[in-house]
This record gives structure tokens, C-alpha cells and sequence, in this order.
């Protein structure tokens, strides 16, 4: 990474990027569990067997809709290890509805690519232009989201993500194992 091309950015200037991108959104996850704040809670309300109306997604699948209403796409790949770790069970049972929403979710085993070369974090790529690697700690919480323009670093996002995506199961057909 260029050091002049990288910066961390605030919450606040993530999800103006996650709702103002012009063409494209590509997020690949390579972690088998997280422990964002948001979701923790409604994890372990899923852990404990409780109904979860997903009504805190509704803001998001909102964003969704009105990206795909004007022709943008929205594309994740999740790559997971088998048997599925609990948060990626339970993330699988929470997707539908962000699906149905527009966004193509697929979930890819991990032993499907382990001849792929992948970046060392997270990321999502907006319009070929801009990466936001999402940095976590060991636990899962995120702990930075630092961007880069770097055009090395843009391609081995793309090029990353189109050859993790040869190998993805669209939700619709993925069985958790």
C-alpha cells in the first residue's frame, strides 16, 4: 500500500460509502466469526433460541433496494469454514431478507480456495475505485476501516473477489454443513 493513498476513515464515512457508491459494491469476508456491536446482541438472542423479527436490518435492506431500483450492484462473498462456526450459522439464518432486498450473498467453503490469493483483511471495493479494508481484532470486534486508492491494491481486491466468486454457492443453494 501507498502510504499517501491510505487513510482511516469514521463510521460515519463508512456508511456514507456503503449508501452513496455509484456503480458497484463488493464486500468479501474471510472471517469465520465477528463481534460487531450491533449484531452481538441479536446473536445471542438466536443463541438462546428466541425470535428475532429482523426488523434492525429494515434501514439497511432500505439502502439495498433503492441500489439495485438504479441498476447498482451489490455483491458479497463469504468465505467459511465447514462445519460453520456459530455466527456464520447464524448470519446465514439472518440473510434472506438482505437478499430479497438485492444484494447477492454467497457463501464459499474454504477449502474451494485455498488456491486463491486473498488480502490479509476484509474488504469491500466501491466502484473499482476505493478499498476500505476492514481491520479486526482477534476477538472480531472491528477496531479500524482504512482506505486506499492505490491501484495495487484495487486490483488485488477485484481480482480476489471475481476469483473467489468462480467458486461461490448463491445463498438460494448454499446448505450450512
Amino acid at each position: 500500500m501507498d502510504r499517501e493513498t491510505v487513510a482511516s476513515i469514521s463510521d460515519d464515512e463508512f456508511d456514507d460509502l456503503l449508501r452513496n457508491f455509484t456503480d458497484s459494491s463488493v464486500h468479501l469476508e474471510t472471517r469465520d466469526a465477528y463481534g460487531t456491536a450491533v449484531e452481538l446482541p441479536y446473536m445471542a438472542k438466536w443463541a438462546a433460541g428466541e425470535h428475532d423479527d429482523l426488523a434492525w436490518l429494515n434501514d439497511w435492506c432500505t439502502t439495498l433496494k433503492e441500489h439495485t431500483s438504479a441498476g447498482k450492484m451489490v455483491r458479497r462473498a463469504r468465505i467459511v469454514s465447514e462445519p460453520l462456526s456459530d455466527y456464520q450459522r447464524w448470519s446465514h439464518s439472518i440473510a434472506q431478507p438482505m437478499v430479497d432486498a438485492g444484494e447477492d450473498i454467497r457463501w464459499v467453503p474454504r477449502r474451494a480456495v485455498s488456491s486463491v490469493a486473498i488480502p490479509g483483511n476484509d474488504f469491500y471495493l466501491f466502484d473499482n475505485e476505493l478499498v476500505v479494508f476492514l481491520i479486526y481484532a482477534g476477538n472480531g470486534l472491528g477496531v479500524d476501516k482504512v482506505t486506499s486508492t492505490d491501484p495495487h491494491d484495487i486490483e488485488l481486491c477485484r481480482t480476489a473477489f471475481e476469483n473467489v466468486w468462480n467458486h461461490a454457492i448463491p445463498h438460494r443453494d448454499y446448505q450450512p454443513v
